[in-house]
């Protein structure tokens, strides 16, 4: 689908240690902030566990996940968006990106100074997110300068446009975030070609000491009150214990590592999951004897654009699509059980394709 979702967070905050549990590119880790000048990408397998339920009912050949782009941007600190070490650069990436995952510091290193001389999931929380509003602030005014001439003319689009801008331009400057505005969509479409950073939607990570791992810890309580009423998750990653796990290579090991404190899968697997759902990405399969395969697409797409994302030629083509819901494919075993039981639907050009749904196209081009 061509989306992904930026990891930021302040320097030493265990960001990249939680980058390199998710993907199979190990960044390097190092105890020293600003040791990094460029972003890492990763393309990493969403875990669903639908897939190999699928592969021993259809017996297929092997299994292909949905994938979602994960993008390591290098450790802000607090003067990011005036330049910072680096912070410019880091910020153009960050532009570039659909949506965020903030990563905050919520445990105790002395071996692992923080930027800031003490641990304060909150501070650390409204550093970031003040950076990002000085930028957006930043593209706002020179885009209210761009158009206050063609509005002093009298030009209806341009006024309206620039009373848009000026309401984001009230938001930013009381310190909050710009997707939290609350004006019409079609007025949001206005600045959309700025890529605000604070427009993106964003989950937050708590990055805790191992031996909260389960029930996180005052740091990871403190960021959760500060963020309730904020429309968004926040996860609580033992980044340093994922990086074991992750390193263990038989997956016994890693299922009684992961029994032994408590986990019943890693935690970097839901927050790959929550990466995907924050993205609007939704799920459907194909499965036959070759494979048993999941693939992206956004929420709303109909039947022709979801076949599309697997050929062009099925959406330039596409008569009907023959739908089976996972839950009753699995209940009942077999395609065929599925037709009996009236379980198997065919659909045309307007349906929605649902999370879950099995599909084979028809087509003809």
């Amino acid at each position: 689908m061509g989306l992904n979702c930026g990891i930021v967070g302040l320097a030493n905050c265990g960001k990249t240690t939680i980058f390199n549990c998710m993907s199979s590119t190990k960044a390097q880790i190092t105890n020293f902030a600003f040791s990094s000048n460029k972003s890492n990408i990763a393309i990493v397998n969403v875990p669903d566990e639908r897939l190999y339920v699928l592969e021993k009912l259809v017996k297929a050949a092997k299994v292909v996940h949905a994938t979602v782009e994960i993008v390591d941007i290098p450790g802000l600190t607090k003067g990011s968006s005036k330049g910072e070490g680096m912070g410019n650069s880091f910020l153009a990436d960050i532009r570039q990106t659909d949506a965020i995952i903030h990563v905050i510091r919520c445990f105790d290193d002395e071996n692992l100074p923080h930027i800031e001389g003490s641990v304060n999931s909150v501070r650390d929380k409204e550093i970031i997110d003040l950076e990002l509003q000085i930028n957006d602030l930043d593209q706002i005014v020179r885009k209210i300068q761009r158009v206050e001439k063609a509005a002093k003319t009298g030009d209806k689009d341009a006024k309206h446009l620039l009373e848009v801008l000026t309401l984001y331009k009230d938001h930013l400057e009381s310190f909050q975030s710009a997707r939290t505005l609350n004006i019409p969509e079609e007025d949001r479409k206005l600045v959309k070609d700025l890529c605000l950073l604070t427009e993106k939607p964003v989950l937050y990570v708590c990055n805790v000491d191992d031996a909260s791992a389960v029930t996180g810890n005052k740091y990871s309580e403190m960021l959760k009150q500060a963020v309730k009423d904020e429309k968004t998750d926040v996860l609580v990653i033992a980044g340093k214990l994922e990086a074991e796990i992750s390193e263990l290579e038989s997956e016994e090991d890693r299922i009684a590592f992961l029994n032994d404190v408590g986990l019943t899968e890693p935690s970097v697997n839901k927050l790959i999951r929550s990466a995907y759902d924050l993205l609007n990405l939704r799920t459907f399969f194909t499965a036959g004897p070759k494979e048993a395969r999941a693939w992206t697409i956004k929420t709303g797409m109909n039947a022709p654009q979801a076949s599309g994302v697997i050929h062009s030629d099925l959406e330039r083509g596409f008569i009907r699509a023959e739908v089976m819901k996972y839950d009753d494919f699995v209940k009942l075993g077999s395609e065929h059980a599925c037709k009996e039981s009236g379980k198997f639907f065919v659909e045309g050009k307007n349906y929605i394709v649902e999370e879950g749904d099995i599909m084979h196209i028809r087509f003809n081009v």
